[in-house]
C-alpha cells in the first residue's frame, strides 16, 4: 500500500472517529469483500458470515478511539472480524478435543499426490470440512496464525491445534483426491 493511500485511509478513520458518516461508509466499502471473504472461511454460511461482518464492522466503528494505528486498519479490522467468527461458533458450542492418534507431519510435507485443482474446487471443499477442522485449517494456513496464537484464541491446547491442522489437510487431501476420481 502506498503512502498516499495511507495518508487518505488515516483521514478516513478520523473523520470516522467524528462521527462522519460518509467516512465510514468508504471504509466498509473498501474492506467489506476481504472482511466477508475471511469471515465465511471460518463460518462456512453465507448469511452467518453477513451478519457477522455488520456486527464487526459496528464494533469497529464504536471502538475506532482504541485504533491506534499500531497495525493497519484492515489487521486491526480482521483481528475483530475473526474474533466475532470464533465467538459466533462458540455459541454453537462447538468443542475441540484431542486426536493423538493422528501422526503430525511437518507443514511443507509433498503434496505431489494431488494433481492441479481449481480453486473454486478447493474452497468448496474446505466448506465441507467439520467446523473445527475447517476454522484452525483458515486460521493457520489462509489467515497466517501459529498454532500458538490459534490456541490462545480458542481456548485450546497448542497440540490440539495442530492435530486438528493436521486432521483438516488430511481429509482435504481425500476429499479433493476422490473427487479428482470421479472426475477421470
Amino acid at each position: 500500500m502506498g503512502k498516499e493511500t495511507v495518508e487518505i485511509q488515516l483521514k478516513l478513520i478520523e473523520r470516522a472517529r467524528g462521527g462522519d458518516q460518509q467516512s465510514m461508509y468508504r471504509l466498509y466499502k473498501l474492506y467489506v469483500q476481504a472482511m466477508y471473504n475471511t469471515c465465511i472461511r471460518m463460518v462456512a454460511n453465507q448469511y452467518d458470515a453477513e451478519d457477522i461482518i455488520q456486527e464487526s464492522f459496528t464494533c469497529a466503528f464504536k471502538n475506532l478511539g482504541s485504533f491506534r494505528g499500531d497495525s493497519s486498519f484492515g489487521s486491526w479490522l480482521k483481528r475483530i472480524v475473526i474474533n466475532k467468527s470464533i465467538s459466533f461458533l462458540r455459541t454453537k458450542k462447538f468443542e475441540y478435543s484431542e486426536i493423538d492418534h493422528l501422526q503430525i507431519v511437518d507443514d511443507e510435507s509433498s503434496n505431489d499426490d494431488i494433481p492441479d485443482i481449481e480453486p473454486a474446487n478447493v474452497h468448496e471443499a474446505i466448506k465441507t470440512l467439520p467446523e473445527k477442522a475447517r476454522v484452525i485449517l483458515n486460521m493457520h494456513l489462509l489467515e497466517g496464525y501459529k498454532h500458538k496464537e490459534i490456541a490462545e484464541l480458542l481456548g485450546i491446547s497448542e497440540s490440539t491445534s495442530k492435530s486438528q491442522y493436521q486432521r483438516a489437510k488430511m481429509l482435504l487431501r481425500e476429499k479433493l483426491i476422490k473427487e479428482m476420481s470421479y472426475e477421470n
